[in-house]
């Protein structure tokens, strides 16, 4: 929809525009923040700035919004690494319930699993806003380069330099049916503490990670090996799965479960796969991280 110049926008219009983009919007913030609260935080700018934009000079309302919102991105980047400093821990995206949260999973699936958003925080900013409007929502180069403010020869680069970075470290999709097998398996070899069962389900490279932010029982680094994880994740067999809920989920578009005590979510996991096993158990235990995971 386009609004001609000088063509009166009335409050309703206004707010049924803004609302039928939001989903679009939405999934390009989250997919460039790996952040609910974040990506909320910059709708709300975005509105407030289409609020008080004046309309008689906007032709293409969706293209404004969008441009907004990216730029809008970019800058939160900028200043993420810097806020991050203080973070206790490893930082993880924070999962969404894609069964229950239809707007993160509009348009293409591309960009919302763990593995990918893991993997676009080594990206520059510019390089991740190109990645996310072309990979994940198909916009052409020109588009692109309206919205950066660039050329679409630059944008093909950025999204090029976005493509090896990725291609270098990314492992062939794993199918929803080899992640519920492996995380099945894993949860029974870990509730016993069998080290045996669970060093057959990991990759050479396995990581554990867990999100915590200080909370109490979430491991402050990373645990890398696959022996080390084993026997990490064995230490904690005899109390942490005791008097806690399990319950399967749909995160970021992949199985996946959340441990509950008395009623409330204190635990997401989830992990990545390769074709030798577990690459990544992602544990997210930071309250502020779990508002979105139950259904």
């Amino acid at each position: 929809m386009s609004l001609a110049p000088h063509e009166p926008a009335s409050p309703a219009w206004e707010i049924e525009t803004f609302q039928a983009a939001r989903r679009r919007l939405f999934g390009i913030a989250y997919r460039m923040l790996g952040s609910v609260a974040d990506a909320e935080d910059v709708l709300q700018e975005a509105w407030m700035r289409w609020h008080g934009a004046d309309k008689s000079e906007i032709r293409e309302p969706e293209a404004f919004l969008t441009t907004v919102t990216t730029r809008l991105c970019i800058n939160v980047l900028q200043s993420a690494r810097v806020r991050r400093e203080t973070y206790i821990g490893p930082w993880l995206p924070e999962p969404i319930n894609t069964e229950a949260d239809p707007m993160v999973g509009a348009e293409r699936q591309e960009g919302i699993e763990f593995a990918v958003l893991i993997l676009l925080e080594k990206l520059s900013p510019p390089e991740r806003a190109a990645y996310v409007l072309r990979e994940a929502l198909d916009y052409p180069y020109e588009e692109i380069a309206r919205v950066l403010g660039s050329t679409p020869a630059a944008c093909r680069q950025l999204v090029s330099r976005a493509r090896r970075h990725l291609t270098a470290e990314r492992r062939r999709p794993a199918t929803t049916e080899d992640h519920r097998r492996f995380l099945t398996a894993f949860l029974s070899a870990a509730q016993r503490g069998d080290t045996a069962d669970l060093e057959a389900l990991f990759a050479s490279e396995i990581t554990s990670l867990s999100d915590g932010n200080g909370v109490k029982l979430a491991a402050r680094i990373p645990v890398i090996g696959v022996q080390r994880v084993a026997k990490f994740v064995a230490a904690f067999s005899g109390h942490f799965w005791t008097g806690k809920s399990l319950a399967w989920v749909e995160l970021n578009g992949q199985p996946a479960v959340t441990l509950s005590e008395n009623g409330v979510v204190t635990t997401a996991l989830a992990l990545t796969l390769s074709d030798t096993g577990i690459t990544r158990l992602l544990w997210v235990m930071s309250p502020e991280k779990l508002s979105r995971v139950a259904v």
